[in-house]
């Protein structure tokens, strides 16, 4: 039995059992963030798990992937496909990558364009990598960067609660400056599911910092337990 109510609810889960037991995944209009060490490795996973079919455990759904850290990587996504039982090119021909490499672009592809694609496209997942990155650039105006961050994970969380997608964003913490604290505190503000994934020599640490019905915790995986451990910081 979950921890959760055993009410049958799609959600995107990591397919790892004993992570699983405890934390079920990512139920439609979530907007989760993800952080630590491995936060990157796992998103990928949980991409391919969106588009892997129902019937094997997944959503039959594709992904909206905007790439705000230059981070996809077609032949990752491959392999974990393989891993799982996939086809690699059924698995990629169902991820629609945007790639964005100024705060500008990410934002006007998210407050802009997202709405429309995803009138015209079967999506159940819309995954951003490094969402605070790009507006961490000091060659954009601190206010200007601020107003253009908040209106993003606005956007996004109105993506989640309005129509009903699971939003996924990976985020790197940058307390060193105000304007990083801000961010964080813009997006944690936003966001309803917090989720840390950090290796500690061979055992992966998943914790839930925040979460609407889920008191926050940690579990320790052994890593052989994941598909993943070629590409994570072992």
């Amino acid at each position: 039995m979950s921890v959760l109510s055993a009410e049958r609810v799609r959600r995107l889960s990591l397919g790892v059992n004993s992570v699983d037991d405890v934390f079920p995944g990512f139920e439609f209009g979530d907007f989760g963030v993800l952080c630590g060490s491995d936060a990157s490795a796992f998103g990928f996973a949980l991409c391919v798990r969106c588009v892997m079919p129902a019937g094997m455990g997944g959503l039959g759904s594709e992904v909206v992937f905007a790439d705000g850290g230059n981070s996809f990587n077609p032949y990752f996504v491959a392999d974990i496909a393989r891993g799982f039982g996939l086809d690699p090119r059924f698995v990629l021909e169902r991820i629609h990558v945007s790639r964005a490499f100024t705060a500008y672009q990410l934002s006007a592809l998210i407050l802009e364009k997202l709405n429309g694609f995803l009138n015209r496209r079967d999506v159940g997942l819309v995954y951003v990598s490094e969402i605070s990155k790009l507006f961490l650039d000091r060659d954009i105006p601190k206010t200007e960067a601020q107003d253009l961050f908040v209106r993003v994970c606005a956007a996004l969380a109105d993506i989640a609660s309005k129509r009903g997608k699971i939003v996924l964003a990976t985020y790197t913490p940058d307390r060193s400056s105000r304007r990083g604290v801000f961010f964080e505190a813009a997006l944690f503000g936003r966001s309803n599911v917090l989720v840390r994934i950090d290796c500690r020599g061979k055992i992966l640490r998943f914790s839930i910092l925040d979460h609407p019905r889920l008191k926050p915790f940690s579990l320790d995986v052994p890593l052989e337990n994941f598909l993943l451990t070629d590409f994570m910081g072992v």
